[in-house]
Formats: C-alpha cells, structure tokens, sequence
C-alpha cells in the first residue's frame, strides 16, 4: 500500500517537473521577460495562449512595451485585440504616441479604430503632423476645380487643403473623399456667386476663407485647418459660348417652324389644286347631261327646233366673245396690239 502511494506520488511529481520544464523550455525566457520588465505574467496565462494559438512573444513584447511608455493595459484586453484580428502593436504605438502629444485616446477607442481597418498610428500622427491633401486628388483624373463666374468667365483652381484628424469622430466619420468633395463644391459655390472673375482674380483668399467657414469638415472625419488656393487661370468665357448655342438652337427652331408652314402651304396647295380638279370633273358631268335633256325636251314637246337654233347662236356668240376677250389679253401681256 505504502509503495503504491509513493508511486502516485511520483508520478505526480513527475509530471510536475515535466510541466515545468516544458513551460521554461517554451515561456522561460518571455516569463523572465516580463518579471524583469516589471510587468510579471502568470504561468496560466502563458498555458492559455498557447491553448488559444496566440503569438505569446508578440502578446509580452507589446505588454513591456505599454508598461515602459506608462500605458495601462492588461494582457486579457492585449489578447482579445489580436484574437479579434487586431493590429495589436499599431494599436499600443498610437496609444504612446498620444499619451505624448496629449491627446486623449483610450485602449477602447484605439481598438475600436483599428478593428473599423483604419490605421489609427497614422490617425495620431495626422492629428499631431497635419497633412496637406490636394483638391482635386490626383485619383479623380481632373487637374483642376472649374467654376464660372456670375459674368460667365471660366475659372480654373487648385487648392491645397491642410487637415488633422478628429480622434472622436475617426469611427464612423467620412474620409478624404468627402472632404475633396465638399471643399470642391464650395470654391465653385464661391466663384459661382462672386459677381466677376476679376474680383476672384484680385482675392482668391477671400473665396478659400468663406469655404473654410462653410464648416465643411462636420461630420467627417478630420478637421480641416486652412484652405488654401494654390493656383487660379482663366477659361473660356462659358457665358458667350452658351449664348452662342442658345442662338444656334432658336435659329435652328425658327428654320423648323418655318419649314413646317412651307409645308402646310404645299399640302394646302395640293388639297386646293385636288378640290379644283375634282370641281371640273363635276362640271364635265353636269355639261355631259345637257344634250340628254336637250333629247328629253324635244320629246317631250317643252323645246322646239327654233329655241334649238337660238340656244346654239347664243352659245357660239358667247364662245365667241370669250375667245376675242383671251386673245385681247394675250396681246397685252406681250406688250403688242391686235390688227
């Protein structure tokens, strides 16, 4: 029975030392680490990375690097970032670098901006160094900003726009682009209600300041310090060429209109020339029908071969006149008399 108990004991103790030799074998040197470092981290802990597949070297070389910047941060918040999939070093950096620059920015809210995939170390440097972004960005494949003047001259722009981030509004502020964007539609919104182009020409600082006070940085991400106009030419003048275009299409109108009545006249003429026609084809039938009362009156008794005979002359008399009166008028468009 006593051997027994003493077997199970050291079994026992063999495992321990096992144990332990693979835990200085694997985490000896980071245990020491850490305990030297002033920031000691428990065995369990180190089992439990190891049982969580974590990078237990990164995990202690960021913790000594927070404690000897001054950072408060446990190992369990350190562990959960990178299991989240967080870029746990960027993370502990910016939380330096703005401890430095006194700025308030916690662990949380660190995290939170590198989990939304912004790159929060850069985030603090621009909120320390602000950075100067051109508008318009070389990616919109545009060199310049094009605005018209209330006199319709053309003006062309490049302004240079110097931003810090905002920390409280990285997570869920807009970025870059939007502020391109707005800044853009304010030099054009500016020139737009300027009543010259010379009065642009002669202060472009008075445009860049009435953009900067538009607060166009509301809700975006950053925070916008100048704007400045770096370059301004002349255009075309878009006044003169949009009042050419308008005159070139009421030209163009009044020539349809008018082609329309040509060709309501013509069809007019034809429909006319067609009613002509079918009135003689009328008066054609009309005349076929005489010689057949002629016949019906000589049968019936109420016309005799005198009223005939008179009828004729006076048909021929007036066929007669009629044809003097043709031949009367021919010779006077000829300009000739009749012998």
């Amino acid at each position: 029975m006593d051997n027994s108990i003493w077997m199970i004991v050291g079994i026992f103790g063999l495992l321990v030392g096992v144990f332990f030799l693979f835990f200085f074998i694997k985490f000896g040197s980071l245990w020491l680490q850490a305990r030297a470092s002033g920031c000691p981290v428990r065995v369990f802990e180190f089992i439990g990375m190891f049982l969580r597949k974590l990078n237990s070297r990164l995990i202690i070389d960021v913790l000594v690097m927070a404690h000897k910047a001054g950072i408060p941060v446990s190992i369990d918040k350190l562990q959960a970032h990178v299991l989240a999939r967080g870029n746990v070093t960027a993370t502990i950096r910016s939380l330096i670098a703005a401890d430095r620059a006194n700025i308030d920015l916690t662990f949380e809210r660190a995290a939170a901006i590198d989990l939304a995939g912004r790159d929060v170390l850069d985030a603090v440097r621009t909120s320390v160094h602000p950075k100067v972004i051109d508008c318009p960005s070389s990616e919109s494949g545009k060199q310049t900003v094009d605005a018209v003047a209330a006199n319709g001259i053309q003006l062309k722009c490049k302004a240079r726009v110097t931003v810090r981030t905002n920390i409280d509004r990285l997570v869920g502020g807009a970025t870059e682009e939007t502020v391109i964007a707005r800044v853009g539609e304010g030099i054009v919104s500016g020139i737009g209600q300027a009543e010259s182009h010379k009065v642009v020409l002669a202060n472009p600082r008075k445009i860049s300041q009435e953009v900067l006070d538009a607060g166009l940085d509301a809700g975006t991400a950053y925070e916008i310090v100048s704007i400045d106009i770096a370059d301004i030419d002349v255009g075309e003048n878009i006044g003169a060429v949009l009042m050419a275009n308008q005159a070139e299409a009421e030209k163009r109108r009044a020539q349809a209109e008018a082609e329309a009545q040509r060709a309501r006249a013509v069809a007019r003429g034809q429909e006319m020339e067609a009613l002509g026609k079918e009135n003689q084809a009328k008066v054609i039938l009309a005349e076929a029908a005489i010689p057949k009362a002629i016949a019906e009156a000589f049968k019936t008794g109420n016309l005799g071969v005198m009223d005939y005979y008179n009828l004729r002359n006076i048909q021929a008399d007036t066929d007669m006149r009629e044809s003097l009166s043709n031949e009367g008028d021919e010779s006077s468009d000829n300009g000739g008399t009749v012998t």
